[in-house]
């Protein structure tokens, strides 16, 4: 058998794979590569995915967006990249270009920079028809508004990706008294009253215009990608307020306390007055509520649930 295989071997060689054709095979690989005309369009394919990148997420970049003063543009040029790079919309809605000088963008959709920017360097001489690109990386001429229980209340410059998180961190982050919850209502909307969830009651959880969004700051630091919203130009961000609930009589801290989201029961909201002390009698405890506009006493057990404007009072022992 093994005669018989060398023998195959040998045929095979001699009959097709002669010595002087084998450096022939080798070197017909290499030089089977694309000519340089199929290599360039390889080279500049990868940009066209890139274009998304400078999209918001979430959010369709528009090709009308109308640039205004202090935004930040990307340009983008395929026939040069030394062309490609950042460039900010000055005071005077002006804009300076390697190549061309100073470029009016103001006023201007993001088309129409691309067609003056194409239209000059073609009447130039530098290209014969060039590729341009417009994207805004910063929506600086646009703002947004970041108010309530936050540290630093104010107007913030839009970026072009911005969402949730990074507004609430430009603003100090929320502070222990914040309800927990952020509405976040766009530009343009009619005028309205704000009220946490939890005070809304068991009726519509969310009973204003469209476009109106509300987003539990819980699930946002368990990071859910649903909550962290992205923000556009002129869109307020309003940090409840927690409302307070009061604890009276024989507890150690007695006072008015803001109710955050993870304190339901009277035993919760117990805790956050210190707790009962010796004297006070856990079992006759009472609770005093608003119902329909009238004061009502509620006598409860501690693992029964609170509501915001409640009032605790902790009677004392009988012996």
């Amino acid at each position: 058998m093994m005669l018989s295989a060398i023998g195959v071997v040998a045929c095979g060689a001699t009959a097709g794979l002669a010595p002087a054709t084998a450096p022939q095979i080798t070197t017909a690989i290499p030089t089977a590569t694309p000519p340089a005309e199929p290599t360039e369009v390889n080279a500049r394919a990868p940009l066209s995915p890139q274009a998304p990148s400078y999209q918001p997420p979430g959010q369709p970049v528009s090709r009308d967006y109308v640039v205004g003063p202090l935004d930040v543009l990307t340009i983008t040029s395929y026939d040069q990249p030394s062309l490609t790079g950042k460039f900010a919309v000055e005071a005077d809605l002006t804009f300076a270009y390697p190549l061309i000088g100073r470029l009016r963008a103001g006023g201007l959709t993001l088309r129409d920079i691309e067609t003056e920017l194409e239209h000059q360097l073609a009447a130039g001489g530098f290209f014969k028809s060039p590729e341009i690109m417009v994207a805004v990386e910063q929506y600086r001429s646009q703002k947004i508004f970041v108010v309530g229980e936050v540290r630093n209340p104010g107007a913030y410059s839009l970026s072009g990706d911005m969402r949730l998180v990074e507004a609430l961190a430009l603003a100090g982050s929320t502070l222990p008294t914040s309800a927990g919850e952020v509405v976040i209502v766009p530009a343009g909307s009619e005028s309205m009253i704000v009220k946490p969830a939890a005070a809304i009651g068991s009726g519509p959880q969310d009973p204003h215009p469209a476009g109106v969004v509300r987003v539990k700051l819980r699930e946002l630091q368990n990071g859910a990608p649903s909550t962290n919203v992205a923000l556009t130009g002129g869109d307020t961000v309003f940090v409840l307020r927690a409302e307070n609930i009061y604890v009276f009589g024989h507890v150690r801290n007695p006072g008015a306390y803001p109710m955050p989201p993870d304190v339901t029961t009277v035993l919760q909201g117990l805790a956050l007055a210190g707790g009962v002390t010796d004297r006070g009698a856990t079992s006759r405890v009472e609770i005093v509520r608003i119902v329909n506009g009238k004061q009502k006493k509620l006598k409860v057990k501690l693992d029964e649930a609170l509501l915001p404007g409640d009032t605790i009072v902790v009677p004392a022992r009988f012996f």
